[in-house]
């Protein structure tokens, strides 16, 4: 494997351990390709040669006012062969920002030399941005080390929605869906949470990644009518757990590990019969359990994420 770093917001620099209690997503990803990661905004106190330099561009315009007279991709070729963007969040984040900003986000577009997008289907996007640079998803990963043992918590009769009573998470149309099983709903507190949700779902605290799936592996159904389409990370958790859960098609994770819960963005009539089907038919809830359990092993393992990596930044670096 090539010699990676990761450059983002966060402020740590250092490797991911394997231990770590708050293995989100990107955390998995610098884990297994056992990737340093070091602060944008110290980019030029970087005394190391990588192979491979990842771009994590924050998502607030604050963070982003920080970057805008920093030539990041210049900077990164100081300590770097190569210098790929990752996305993070959807494709179109940037234009809900000020023009200047759109324009800066889509400059490090075009001059970088590859691009990771959190979705084969966001790949025709960067396309059309950037043609002349190798473009593939990253795809979503869990190291597991840590949570194996909530695979045997046992699911009771309760449905969690995957988001906030926000348009980016579809936390209501979730909800009016999960009403079709009659039983308890909840939801993860996040930072979008809107006040009044308590009046329609429970709560459940804040919680570090660890502790979050763990929590999860209670429940018996899930859903996530998430009209933003990224990294789909709750989808790819409620396979790990055998949890169905009803989704958008757009979502990798979603659309691989639970196919038959699966739905075009905006469809709520087929996901209603999809909470009806698995409400009322013991065979059809219990094959799409297996099933998410089965898919999630054969199409997330770290084995095949870091199969599909290498191949991408072995091309990379031959150009």
């Amino acid at each position: 494997m090539k010699k990676i770093v990761f450059l983002s917001q966060m402020g740590f620099v250092g490797q991911i351990p394997r231990t770590h209690p708050n293995m989100r997503v990107e955390f998995a990803q610098m884990c297994a390709l056992q990737a340093d990661h070091h602060p944008l905004l110290s980019i030029n106190q970087i005394q190391t040669r990588y192979d491979v330099a990842v771009l994590l561009i924050p998502k607030t315009p604050s963070d982003r006012d920080a970057l805008y007279n920093i030539d990041i991709v210049s900077e990164a070729r100081k300590i770097a062969d190569k210098v790929v963007f990752m996305q993070e969040g959807p494709s179109w984040i940037y234009q809900d920002l000020p023009v200047h900003q759109q324009i800066w986000h889509y400059n490090l577009l075009t001059s970088v030399d590859g691009i990771l997008s959190e979705n084969e289907t966001d790949i025709p996007y960067f396309k059309g941005i950037n043609p002349k640079v190798p473009i593939q998803d990253i795809p979503s990963l869990m190291i597991e080390d840590s949570v194996l043992n909530a695979r045997l918590i046992e699911k009771q009769d309760k449905v969690m929605i995957g988001g906030n009573f926000t348009r980016w998470y579809g936390g209501f149309d979730s909800y009016v869906i999960a009403t079709e099983f009659d039983l308890p709903i909840y939801c993860p507190s996040m930072g979008r949470k809107q006040p009044n949700e308590e009046q329609l779902v429970t709560h459940l605290p804040y919680l570090q990644w660890n502790e979050w799936i763990s929590a999860l592996a209670e429940f018996k159904y899930a859903i996530h009518l998430m009209p933003t389409i990224a990294a789909g990370t709750f989808a790819m958790n409620c396979g790990f757990l055998g949890i169905p859960c009803i989704g958008y098609n757009e979502a990798d994770t979603q659309r691989k590990i639970h196919p038959k819960l699966s739905v075009d963005l905006g469809d709520l009539e087929s996901a209603r019969k999809c909470a009806l089907a698995l409400k009322n038919d013991k065979d059809f809830y219990n094959e799409c359990s297996i099933d998410a359990r089965g898919n999630y092993r054969n199409l997330i393992s770290e084995a095949q994420f870091l199969s599909k990596m290498e191949n991408y930044f072995n091309q990379l670096c031959k150009n």
